[in-house]
């Protein structure tokens, strides 16, 4: 049984290093996509299209424009499925949202837990990685199911920060 056992766990540690490895990859060649995009002025223009509905969710943060940018910041990285680059930039946003109403969680604080919680995807860039690690042919074959819960997660999600609000002001 120990010799079974150590090659056991020989094998799964090297497939656990191919992952990572091929997860590191992805992750690279998107982040590397993210840095291209602002520096081109596409970032600009994609937080330009989303402006008018992260001015709807987010309206008491809508007057700042450096909160504003951090805001699509991190939707533009969950868009490109990029958690651990949407991270940092959700995290500035919250602290200045944090700012504007200390010690108290603002409707657009709570909305911008909740969609970087639920975030829509349009490319599942770490679950592709995973599936291509593993072989799969077609990693990204899984776009429309993704679209389709992410979508209605973060619909879910709106429509309940919405109704809470309602609720804790009454």
């Amino acid at each position: 049984q120990g010799p079974a056992v150590a090659a056991a766990a020989a094998e799964g540690a090297s497939a656990a290093v191919e992952l990572a490895l091929s997860i590191a990859g992805m992750l690279c060649l998107w982040t590397g996509v993210m840095e291209v995009m602002r520096q081109s002025g596409l970032a600009d223009k994609l937080s330009a299209l989303l402006a008018p509905v992260l001015r709807r969710l987010y309206p008491q943060a809508a007057k700042d424009a450096r909160i504003m940018d951090a805001i699509s910041a991190n939707v533009s990285a969950n868009l490109l499925g990029l958690g651990s680059a949407a991270t940092p930039l959700g995290l500035e946003a919250a602290r200045r949202l944090a700012k504007r109403s200390p010690g108290v969680a603002s409707d657009s604080l709570c909305m911008l837990v909740v969609c970087n919680t639920a975030s829509i995807q349009l490319i599942p860039t770490t679950v592709a990685s995973v599936r291509a690690a593993q072989g799969c042919a077609a990693p990204f074959d899984i776009l429309p199911a993704v679209w389709l819960a992410s979508t209605l997660s973060v619909g879910v999600g709106i429509l309940a920060c919405r109704v809470f609000a309602r609720l804790w002001r009454e």
